[in-house]
């Protein structure tokens, strides 16, 4: 790669990241301006070759009535002439009293002849080999540009002694049907060049102050335009983990920018939710870590204080290792609502036939119920089917029996029903223990909440179970119902679609 073009890439790069560090404003108006220049660059140009073919247009008819004049004079009909000789008899300068002038001045002074009179037309005859026959006076010592081997009239512009001119060069056939020469005619157009110079100046001189005053136009609108972007930006950067309660002004118009403040808002709206709940999920793991814990320290304390009978010893180390199963079933609760608390979480939705998941979940709770003689009476449609994730299903089912039989006295019985009810399929679990007071209700199904706040109850529950429950079912569009009386019993009731 050789040095210049080594500078060229280093260059343009130098242009792109210049470009790139342009604030918002300046590349609005950059681009506007840009495309407005060459949408105007257009129009100018088109413009331009527009005025200039109406301009050689009317120099074309003005040609044509010429050419019109003479070949009349010469009496050339359709069928053609004889020879060139029967343009001899006509006087083409017949029309022509600037002639007059001409005689007085000297004829070696041609160049100055020709560019002072802009408004007479100059003749010229040529034979097929493009020598002249005759010309008008005018002329002088000059002579027409001859295009040969050209069979059709022709109209272009070219030069005549520094003069400008249209010419039209005609071809000459005589009655044999043979090329015997051409007419060649040409008419200044001093006036018309000055027209498309002027032109020419002013959209050359136009065009940069145009393009200059549209960018400062353009920018400053920008500007104005992007101002309440810039409040935007001041007021997120004022919003701090200590200050997510502040938003975002809505602007009046409904318009980009209130749908990206509105979004903003939303955003930082559950940005705050998800740090309140992470905050209070922190608080209330460690409240609920904390007692395990410290009661598992006074114990050791005790047990290394002086020496034991071997009785304590070993009822004190079961205790603990109850507290370390009941603190390793807290993590692992904590750890499936995490996951579960994913957006990015997917469920396996299936079509299975209820009752059979439920068998299941009871043959895993049995082994439970029968330490406190609890019996399960069930009342089946065996062919119901649902759409649900089998292994959510079973988390769900499971922790509603557990709850059924930890809360339920020794010797009672939980029922199950399973039946349809107008388009959905519904899964009752009741049992008989405390119940649920009617303040308590709305909120069974918020973490670590527990309706024995002063955990005498002796069931060891975490509070955690049911926001398993709500988030799994929510995830699988099952809804959850529950009714309780004190004293009396719950009963949770699962509503599916019914397949």
């Amino acid at each position: 790669m050789n040095a210049s073009h080594e500078n060229s890439l280093r260059s343009g790069g130098l242009l792109f990241r210049g470009f790139s560090s342009m604030n918002l404003r300046s590349r609005i108006a950059v681009y506007y301006t840009g495309a407005t220049a060459f949408l105007i660059a257009l129009v100018f140009t088109a413009v331009y070759f527009i005025v200039e073919r109406v301009v050689s247009r009317q120099f074309d008819d003005e040609l044509r009535s010429e050419v019109s004049e003479i070949l009349t004079g010469a009496n050339v009909h359709e069928n053609g002439f004889r020879s060139l000789t029967a343009f001899a008899t006509v006087d083409i300068d017949d029309n022509y009293k600037e002639l007059e002038e001409y005689e007085e001045h000297d004829r070696n002074e041609d160049r100055d002849e020709l560019q002072g009179n802009a408004d007479v037309e100059f003749i010229q005859i040529v034979d097929y080999t493009g020598r002249i026959f005759r010309k008008s006076e005018n002329l002088f010592n000059s002579k027409l540009v001859f295009e040969p081997h050209r069979a059709e009239t022709y109209f272009f512009n070219t030069k005549l002694g520094g003069l400008s001119v249209r010419q039209v060069q005609i071809p000459l056939v005589n009655t044999q049907g043979n090329m015997a020469g051409y007419l060649l005619i040409a008419v200044p157009m001093k006036n018309a060049i000055i027209v498309l110079r002027d032109l020419e100046t002013v959209f050359f001189l136009s065009f940069p102050v145009i393009i200059l005053t549209l960018f400062v136009l353009t920018r400053a609108i920008a500007g104005r335009s992007i101002r309440p972007v810039e409040k935007v930006i001041a007021t997120a950067e004022q919003i701090t983990q200590s200050d997510l309660d502040r938003r975002i002004a809505l602007p009046y118009h409904r318009d980009e920018l209130y749908r990206l403040s509105a979004t903003i808002n939303a955003l930082i709206d559950r940005i705050q939710k998800a740090f309140l709940r992470e905050k209070q999920f922190t608080a209330d793991a460690s409240h609920e870590l904390k007692t395990p814990l410290a009661s598992l320290k006074g114990t050791l304390e005790v047990l290394i204080r002086k020496p034991r009978e071997r009785e304590y010893y070993e009822s004190k180390v079961q205790f603990c290792l109850n507290e370390i199963n009941r603190m390793t079933v807290l993590v692992d609760q904590l750890l499936m609502l995490a996951r579960y608390e994913s957006t990015s979480i997917a469920t396996c939705i299936e079509t299975l036939i209820l009752c059979r998941h439920v068998d299941d979940a009871i043959e895993r709770m049995r082994h439970v119920a029968e330490e406190k003689r609890i019996s399960f009476k069930l009342d089946y449609d065996e062919t119901l089917r649902v759409a649900a994730d089998p292994f959510m299903l079973g988390l769900i089912l499971e922790n509603i029996l557990s709850n059924a039989v930890k809360y339920s006295p020794p010797g009672s019985s939980v029922k199950v029903i399973v039946a349809q009810m107008d388009n959905l399929v519904t899964c009752s679990i009741s049992d008989n223990g405390i119940g649920i007071p009617d303040e308590s209700i709305p909120v069974i199904f918020d973490r670590f909440y527990r309706v024995d706040k002063s955990r005498n109850s002796g069931t060891g529950g975490s509070g955690l179970g049911l926001s398993i429950v709500k988030k799994l079912a929510d995830l699988q569009n099952i809804s959850i119902a529950t009714k309780s009386s004190p004293s009396e019993g719950t009963t949770f009731t699962l509503f599916f679609q019914c397949l």
